[in-house]
This record gives structure tokens, sequence and C-alpha cells, in this order.
């Protein structure tokens, strides 16, 4: 059975959603961030990054948020949870993907740890802030795209591994002055992901209780 380590909430969520979406058994594995269960020995042995989340699926080993999405969509290729090889709907759903890892995320991460980048508090004071106007001008882009097409996903008409992406990132904005929520489109398009059954059963799974962004 697939194992996922996970801290409620964390970069866990879109893998975790996905694996509802598949109906695949799967047993969640509690790492508790509180007492920096993900900097002890036995954790370190399976990441030793010692970060969330790390996948278990038989022999493999997996760490990495977008690669265990694209692991779940490519060993489940009757899900659809990507759209073909070598198509042009492809290429944009890896755009997509690695926009939110490498560009949203990583800005998120100085937002959320900005004492990762400078030891004097008023400039990870400065940093923090700059960090948010720059995460809110990458979701005005996203905003645009979703107008731009009119569909109901990322991709469009077609649901995709991207989708529970965005959504917990979206979800990471709540506290900031503007967060993902309040854009109408992607509003909307957050309120109709909430309503899918296997993201209400992830976010209970994890004790994570409405609203969920």
């Amino acid at each position: 059975m697939i194992e996922l380590y996970y801290f409620p909430g964390n970069a866990n969520l879109a893998p975790h959603i996905l694996l509802e979406e598949l109906g695949v058994p799967h047993r969640l594995v509690l790492v508790d961030r509180g007492v920096a269960a993900h900097k002890s020995a036995a954790y370190l042995e399976l990441n030793p990054h010692g970060r969330l989340p790390t996948l278990v699926d038989g022999d493999l080993i997996l760490f990495e948020t977008a690669a265990i999405c694209l692991h779940l969509a490519d060993t489940h290729l009757a899900a659809h949870l990507a759209p073909a090889l070598g198509s042009a709907e492809r290429a944009h759903f890896y755009k997509w993907l690695i926009y939110l890892t490498n560009t949203v995320q990583a800005e998120l991460l100085i937002y959320f740890y900005p004492e990762k980048w400078s030891v004097d508090p008023a400039e990870a004071g400065r940093l923090k802030q700059r960090a948010e106007a720059r995460v809110a001008d990458m979701f005005d882009h996203i905003e645009a795209s979703l107008a731009a097409h009119g569909g109901a996903f990322l991709l469009g008409e077609t649901y995709s591994a991207v989708d529970p992406y965005l959504f917990m990132l979206s979800r990471w904005t709540r506290l900031m002055t503007r967060p993902a929520r309040v854009r109408p489109v992607l509003g909307r398009y957050l309120a109709g992901l909430a309503e899918r059954p296997a993201l209400q059963r992830a976010f209970a799974a994890e004790g994570i209780a409405a609203p969920f962004y």
C-alpha cells in the first residue's frame, strides 16, 4: 500500500487529493512538525532534506510534491490526470506544474520563512512584504489565464493534477492581504474544486475544517 508522509495542510495536500481522486488505497503517516519530527533520524532516512511530503510506493521512495504528482498521474493513465504525452496540452500541463512549484511555491516559501534569507529581523520583514506582493502578481497572472480560456480548470475543461496543486498554493495565501480567493474567476474556480468529494475527503483525513481556502 502507498504511504504518504504528511503534516496537515503542508505540501502533501496536492498528492493527497490526487490519491483520493484516484481511489488508490493509501496510508497517511503523520510527521509532526510541532516536535520537529521531519528532522528526526528516522524521517531523514526516507527524505534527507527533511521536508514534506514523502511517498513510499513499494520499493520507491519519492520526495518533491511535483514529482509525486507526476508519478501518480503516470502510473494511473486511465484516470487522465495529465494530457497525452507529446500533445500541446501536455506541454501546457508541464508549464503550469513547473510554474506552480518553481515560481509560486518558491516565493511563498520566502513569505513564510523570510528569516532563512536574512538574519536581520527588519530585512526579513521587508522580504516578507515583498514576497507577498510578488505572490499577488503571480495570482493575478493565473486569474487572467483562467479568465482567458473560460474553462472550469487550469487547463480548460479537463481536471488534471495541476488543479489540486493550485488549490493547495491558493490556500496558503488565505491570510494575506489579497488572498487568492478574492479574485472573481479564481474565487469561483476554488469554490468549484472545494466541492469535489476527493478534496473534502483529503481535508477530513488531515483534520482540516472548512473554510478550506
